[in-house]
C-alpha cells in the first residue's frame, strides 16, 4: 500500500508517494525529485556520500525512512547555493581543485556546512574529525580540508559571499 508525504526540500514543498513507508529518503531525492547531487555510496550509512542537512544537521539519507523527515526542512547540495551563487564551500572546492572523481564531495560539503554553521571558525583538527566518517576513495582529503579551511576563512573575512 502506498503512502504520500509532504517534504520541504531546498525551500520547496514536494508531495511524494512511495510504495513503502520505510523507503529511504535518498531514493526519493534521487529518483522522484531528480536531485542527483545526493549520491548512493554504500547504502548502509558508512561512507557519507548521501549526506544531506535535516533541520540543519548532517544526516545520512540512505538510512532515513521518508516518513521520518516529513515536514522537516531538508537541504541537499543543490540547495546550498543562494540567488544563483555557489555556496563558499562549493566555490572553494572548485577553485582549489580539491576533488578528483567528485563522488564523495557533496556529502563532505554538507557535513562541512553543518560544522561551519555551528562553529564559524573550526580548527583544522575539528574539520578533520568532523569529516572522518566521510570516505574519499581518491585520497584527496588534504586538498579537500585545505579548500574547506580556505572557504570559512574567506567567508569570515567577508570575501566568501
Amino acid at each position: 500500500m502506498s503512502s504520500t508525504f509532504q517534504l520541504l526540500v531546498n525551500g520547496q514543498s514536494h508531495r511524494v508517494t512511495v510504495d513503502y513507508d520505510d523507503t529511504p529518503l535518498l531514493y526519493v531525492l534521487r529518483d522522484d525529485l531528480r536531485l542527483k547531487g545526493v549520491r548512493f555510496g554504500c547504502g548502509a550509512g558508512q561512507c557519507g556520500a548521501c549526506t544531506v542537512l535535516i533541520d540543519g544537521r548532517a544526516e545520512r539519507s540512505c538510512e532515513l525512512p521518508v516518513w521520518s523527515v516529513e515536514g522537516r526542512p531538508i537541504t541537499t547540495i543543490e540547495g546550498l547555493a543562494t540567488a544563483g551563487r555557489m555556496h563558499p564551500l562549493q566555490r572553494a572546492i572548485i577553485d582549489g581543485q580539491a576533488g578528483q572523481c567528485g563522488f564523495c564531495l557533496s556529502g563532505i560539503i554538507m557535513k562541512a556546512a553543518e560544522l561551519i554553521e555551528r562553529d564559524h571558525q573550526p580548527s583544522r583538527e575539528k574539520l578533520a574529525a568532523a569529516l572522518d566518517e566521510n570516505l574519499c576513495r581518491c585520497g584527496a582529503h588534504a586538498r579537500i580540508l585545505n579548500a574547506i579551511e580556505r572557504a570559512w576563512k574567506e567567508d569570515s573575512a567577508g570575501g566568501g559571499k
